[in-house]
């Protein structure tokens, strides 16, 4: 009786926690529905303001502002908080998605639009549901899991694409080298899936590239 007991409590805890689940996602819908054409920025937390690829960070964001995009990051530090940065400066609107972890993520003061996610998984729907293009600064494992995310669902015809921009082209050759040489002699992958990923280092050049396929 008492082993029935637990296991009863145990499907009780699964069942709120989809509760849970549902209440961030409308959370999420509701918070983000209107904030019109948006880019979503990936990259490194542990970068500081005096990093160049900060710098570069919010210069971009700041071009796309001006060019009426919103801007998404995942709300914490380093290249997160230099996109929310250059948004915000820009006086656009700066949206932060942070994730509850037990250390590195802390949000940032640069989003006017501040949301705060329990599971990973709610939080990236939204990244790809409110993106119209992913811009991929200089990270580690959290930024290639965003980036190889997104490229699958667009190779897989799961999302309609969008350009996902790698900046940095000293940065990304090497894995871009490997894709190459390694993922498409081998057939893995085909030249179109490929293609999916455009390397640019000219933030004039990235914002026109996302203007090409995104009418405003």
């Amino acid at each position: 009786m008492e082993k029935q007991f637990v296991i009863d409590d145990l499907k009780l805890g699964e069942a709120w926690r989809l509760f849970k689940i549902m209440g961030e996602f409308v959370e999420g819908i509701e918070g983000l529905h209107d904030i019109g054409p948006a880019v979503t920025f990936f990259g490194s937390a542990r970068i500081k303001e005096d990093d160049p690829i900060y710098k570069k960070t919010e210069e971009i964001a700041a071009l796309f502002v001006k060019h009426n995009f919103a801007v998404i990051t995942g709300g914490g530090a380093g290249v997160m908080e230099a996109g929310n940065r250059g948004a915000l400066k820009a006086g656009g609107t700066s949206v932060g998605l942070n994730i509850v972890l037990p250390f590195e993520q802390k949000p940032n003061p640069y989003s006017n639009i501040k949301l705060e996610f329990k599971y990973f998984f709610i939080r990236k729907v939204m990244f790809v549901k409110y993106a119209t293009a992913y811009i991929i600064m200089p990270g580690g494992f959290g930024t290639l899991d965003e980036l190889f995310e997104a490229v699958t669902l667009i190779q897989t015809h799961r999302i309609k694409p969008f350009p996902v921009i790698l900046v940095g082209s000293d940065y990304w050759s090497g894995l871009l080298k490997w894709i190459n040489s390694t993922l498409l002699e081998n057939n893995k992958i085909s030249r179109n899936d490929f293609d999916i990923l455009q390397v640019m280092d000219d933030p004039e050049e990235i914002v026109r590239a996302v203007q090409k396929v995104i009418i405003i």
